[in-house]
């Protein structure tokens, strides 16, 4: 049995997750990190990606958008805008908003625009990944 630690991600609507775990893996504005018990503390900001949570059964993936995390020897905290689960994804939704946001990029209409078409591109790529 791996050492466990106690997992907990919180939206502003809802506790999205509460347990115990043996790995987390997340993507952060630093990059792409996997955390187990005994971690040195730290916080990081959220980046768009697939939250990867390893429990003893098996891993459960989700859809995180954006949030914080507080990491401790014992316990995480994600403190999350978004996060979702791939059933409460709208495939369709995210097919449409992937389309917006190609069609934006080739529009090339500046930097700040561009910018925001990347981040819609890239989270309606992420809830995709997790549809299929």
């Amino acid at each position: 049995m791996a050492d466990l630690f106690k997992l907990q991600i919180i939206t502003p609507e809802r506790k999205f997750y509460e347990g115990e775990a043996s790995m987390v893996e997340l993507t952060t504005t630093e990059g792409d990190i996997g955390v187990y018990r005994n971690h040195i503390p730290m916080t990081a900001i959220a980046a768009p990606g697939v939250l990867k949570i390893h429990e003893e059964g098996g891993v459960k993936n989700a859809a995180l958008m954006s949030g914080f995390v507080e990491i401790l020897p014992e316990k995480i905290v994600i403190m999350a805008e978004v996060v979702e689960w791939p059933e409460e994804i709208d495939a369709n939704r995210a097919e449409e908003a992937k389309i917006r946001a190609e069609r934006r990029l080739k529009e090339q209409s500046g930097k700040i625009d561009n910018a925001r078409a990347e981040a819609a591109l890239r989270r309606a790529l992420i809830r995709l990944s997790l549809t299929k």
